[in-house]
Formats: structure tokens, sequence, C-alpha cells
């Protein structure tokens, strides 16, 4: 089924929501380092609650180590930038929805390495929601495609 990739996390507590809400679905959730906290912080562990133990949490050194092990992935990028909406595009199982860091983004290199860039439309004159909310609404639309 489809993996949800965060590119060098920097808030706890999004992480914590994230792995509860993959643990929830049974999407392994991949942590491309270096993130803005350890696993052992407490804003981390008091969102994960007892999530943590019951997920599948595959670490990466660095990008180019995810890249590495990627090979017959596609890799989505949820993305501002993108200009094709992430509900009129086909997502696969073996899919891997990739959202960048809460207070950058990600850089050029991951946007030129990726399948696709889509976007979660807002209304005009907002500039982005919670990463995770952007990953329960693009992971809802995902598994809604493709549901046997």
């Amino acid at each position: 089924m489809f993996n949800i990739a965060l590119y060098q996390p920097d808030i706890p507590q999004n992480t914590g929501a994230i792995i509860r809400l993959c643990s929830c679905f049974d999407v392994t959730l991949e942590i491309i380092e270096p993130c803005g906290f350890h696993f052992d912080d407490r804003r981390l562990k008091r969102v994960v609650m007892d999530y943590l133990d019951k997920s599948k949490i595959i670490t990466y050194k660095s990008y180019n180590d995810f890249l590495n092990r990627k090979n017959d992935t596609r890799i989505i990028l949820m993305t501002t930038k993108a200009k094709k909406n992430y509900n009129n595009f086909k997502f696969k199982k073996k899919d891997t929805i990739l959202f960048g860091r809460e207070s950058s983004g990600v850089p050029k290199i991951v946007h030129n390495n990726s399948y696709q860039r889509l976007k979660i439309p807002l209304k005009k004159n907002t500039r982005s929601l919670n990463i995770g909310m952007a990953v329960a609404i693009t992971l809802s639309e995902a598994l809604r495609q493709n549901i046997n």
C-alpha cells in the first residue's frame, strides 16, 4: 500500500499526529533525516501516545539514501508550488507521497526528482494547511481511489 514520506520534519507534534494517522490506516511512514527534534522528544510522545509501537516507520539518514531505495516507486510530492490538484491525479498503491519540511518545504532537487507534484487547492490568499491535515486529506483520496 502507499507510503507517506516526510522530508526533514521539524515539528514533533505534527510528526506524532502523522505517525498515529499512518498507524490507524496501516500505512508505512518514511522519515528523511535530519529531523528538527529527537524521537524521545516529550512533545512527540504526547501526541503519538502508544501508536509508536504499532507503527511501521522507516528512517533514512539523507535524501540520497531515500532516493537510492525508491527504484520502482513513484514519488508524488505534495507542494503548494504545484499546478495540478491532488484530486485530479490517479494514485497507485505503491506510490510514496512525500511532504516537505513544515518551515521550508523541499529544495529544488526534490521537486526535480519527483514523478509528479500536486497541491491541495486552497482559498485565494491562504498559504498552506497544517502538514498533518494535508497528509490526512491526501491519504484519504489515495485510499478512496484504490479500495477494491
